[in-house]
């Protein structure tokens, strides 16, 4: 059954701190998972080295590096609140024609490329997120019973999850994806669960250790 949910009764998840406004190039704080509109908390951190929520300090001095886009909430955003997309590529295009400058957004892409190319191109950044936020990661065997990964270190997207990398260290221990719950894969002797984001994971386990995100795995354990 379909329910109708009034818009302002999300206002508070979807609206920054800084401006009260809806999120514009929503950006969240890798800290504590805050999120404000890109420009407003830039400039916020020109200022303060802290989360304007929380007021935890982000770094001391490269407080920019712990930030990414959340593609995921803009989307939300522009879904939830009506023509808000379409205003805000207006608002920047009459910006830079004001100024005499082409707005970035509709300047030609590589006109060099064929368009198998292009289509590889946008196939390859919808399949591997390559836009995203990523994480280094190092996987460790702590067991006998499976072989050590020729390659321990890797570096993905933060929205990877632990099924991901039980079905890739599947793949190249057990010879086939599909054994991925064979496997159990830990951090700081601790189960971590299956739909556990890399991004979650760092947040609650790694916060303040230095990279690589280092995990274990070894053959499931049935408790």
């Amino acid at each position: 059954m379909e329910r109708k949910i009034k818009l302002i009764t999300l206002n508070a998840h979807i609206t920054c701190k800084i401006c009260s406004g809806y999120f514009i190039d929503a950006t969240t704080v890798t800290e504590c998972l805050h999120t404000f509109c890109k420009s407003c908390l830039v400039k916020h951190l020109e200022e303060k080295k802290t989360c304007p929520t929380c007021k935890n300090v982000i770094h001391q001095s490269h407080p920019l590096q712990y930030i990414s886009f959340d593609r995921t909430m803009q989307d939300i955003v522009y879904k939830l609140v009506p023509n808000l997309q379409g205003n805000e590529m207006r608002r920047e295009r009459e910006f830079y024609k004001a100024r005499n400058m082409p707005c970035p957004k509709d300047l030609p892409q590589n006109h060099d490329v064929d368009d198998n190319d292009k289509a590889n191109e946008a196939h390859a950044e919808s399949d591997y997120h390559r836009q995203d936020e990523q994480v280094n990661v190092c996987l460790e065997c702590i067991t006998n019973n499976f072989e050590h990964l020729k390659r321990r270190f890797i570096r993905c997207s933060s929205q990877a999850t632990i099924t991901h990398l039980k079905k890739f260290v599947a793949k190249k221990v057990l010879n086939g994806t599909e054994k991925y719950r064979e496997i159990d894969i830990l951090c700081n002797d601790e189960l971590l669960g299956k739909d556990h984001t890399l991004k979650f994971v760092y947040v609650t386990r790694w916060r303040f250790r230095d990279p690589p995100l280092r995990l274990q795995y070894r053959p499931k354990v049935d408790i």
